[in-house]
Parts: C-alpha cells; structure tokens; sequence
C-alpha cells in the first residue's frame, strides 16, 4: 500500500476553542462552581456550540473540568485533591529534574532559567505580582521543555495545570514570593553545578512547600466564604 502524506492544514476550530477555553482557565478568568454555558461561551468566541461542546468535553476528560447535568464546572478543590495531586507531582517532578540535571551539557541551556529568575527578582523588588506569575511561568516552562521523557513531560503538565489556577491566591502575598525564589535559587544552584541528586531534593522540598501553602490559602478562602472575613 502507497503511503500518505500527511495533510497540511490549520489547527482545527475546535483545537483552537480548546486552547483558549484552556488558556482561560488556567489565567483563572472562571469561578469555581460556576456553570459553563455553551452558549454563552460560544457567542463569546464568534463560534457554533459543537466546538465549545467538544473543548469542554475534552477539558474534562483531562480533569480540569466536571461534568454537571447538561454543563460543566470548574472544581472547587478540597485538601483531599490537593494532597492527590501533590502525591502525583511528588513521585513525577523529582524525576524529571533529575533527569533534566543529568543531560545539562552547557550554559546556553541555563541561560532561560537564570533570566526568568532575574526576572521574578526583579517583579518581587517592585511588587509586581503579574509580572513575576508570568516570570515563574516562563522558568518552569524552561526546565519542563529540557525533559526528555515527552510521556513525563505530558503527565506533569497535565497535573500541574490542576492546581494552577488558584496561583492567585498565593502569589499575592511576598512571604509566598520569598519561598517560591529560595526554591528555585536553590533548583538553579543544582543544575549549575551538576548535580542531580541535589536538584531532585530541591523540587521535592519546592513541591512540600508549595503544597502547604496552597492548603493554607484554600483553609482562608474557605473561613473567607464562610463570613469570618479572612484573606484569600
């Protein structure tokens, strides 16, 4: 049989509905428990409802979505999702460093670490919180792009990207921000000189980290929601 060749073609509406409900998402620009209606989703993006209906569909076969009736939700997270997720993160992300720190073969691969850590420097010294998010964004961005296992690669993001959304209740705050770069100064010692097993260590200890402050901000929005007036 004569082989194919492969169509060239545009990313499909629905693809293209998909990454941008995803993107949305993850920005935080959706409530959780708040119903996502097709309809208005699609009058919003100029579209039929078929592609908002199979983006959603999709969404929430990767978890980040759930299915409510005829709509779909974002889920509001309790400690028992957090501590699953993080379970997940703690037995993949330490890997992958690992991993990444073993194949480092010259500066030029640090060059993006080190300029995103100057950056989310730079956005903590002014108080710049969207600027450093996006920083701390494009840093993990790189390391995640110099896994080799692409399967890995895949599971990661798709676990991390559970919890990213509710970044902007931690972010805010500039003790969190202290954490956040003690951490990734400590991932980026390890990478610069070599050594693996220093770096897992680092995200193991950056991942218990995170994961107890995110508990912490999720406890608050709770008391906050439940009238006891605390900070998100």
């Amino acid at each position: 049989m004569a082989s194919l060749k492969a169509l060239d073609r545009p990313d499909s509406l629905t693809e293209r509905t998909y990454l941008a409900l995803r993107d949305h998402l993850l920005s935080g620009g959706f409530v959780a428990g708040e119903p996502m209606q097709e309809e208005v989703l699609a009058a919003q993006f100029g579209v039929s409802r078929t592609p908002v209906r199979e983006a959603l569909a999709r969404l929430a076969s990767e978890g980040l979505l759930e299915s409510s009736g005829r709509s779909y939700l974002l889920p509001a997270l309790s400690r028992e999702d957090i501590d699953d997720i993080y379970e997940l993160r703690l037995l993949l992300e330490p890997e992958a460093i690992r991993q990444v720190a073993q194949r480092l073969n010259g500066r030029n691969q640090l060059r993006p670490i080190r300029e995103q850590l100057a950056a989310m420097l730079a956005a903590h010294a002014a108080g710049d919180v969207d600027a450093f998010s996006n920083a701390n964004y494009r840093y993990r961005a790189a390391w995640l792009e110099l896994i080799p296992n692409r399967r890995l690669l895949r599971a990661i993001e798709l676990y991390a990207d559970h919890v990213r959304y509710l970044r902007g209740l931690t972010l805010g705050e500039a003790s969190t921000r202290v954490v956040v770069l003690k951490g990734l100064k400590r991932l980026a010692a390890a990478f610069a000189a070599g050594k693996p097993t220093d770096a897992a260590a680092a995200m193991r200890d950056h991942l218990h980290e995170a994961k107890r402050i995110l508990q912490k901000a999720l406890d608050r929005q709770k008391g906050r929601g439940n009238g006891h007036g605390l900070q998100g």
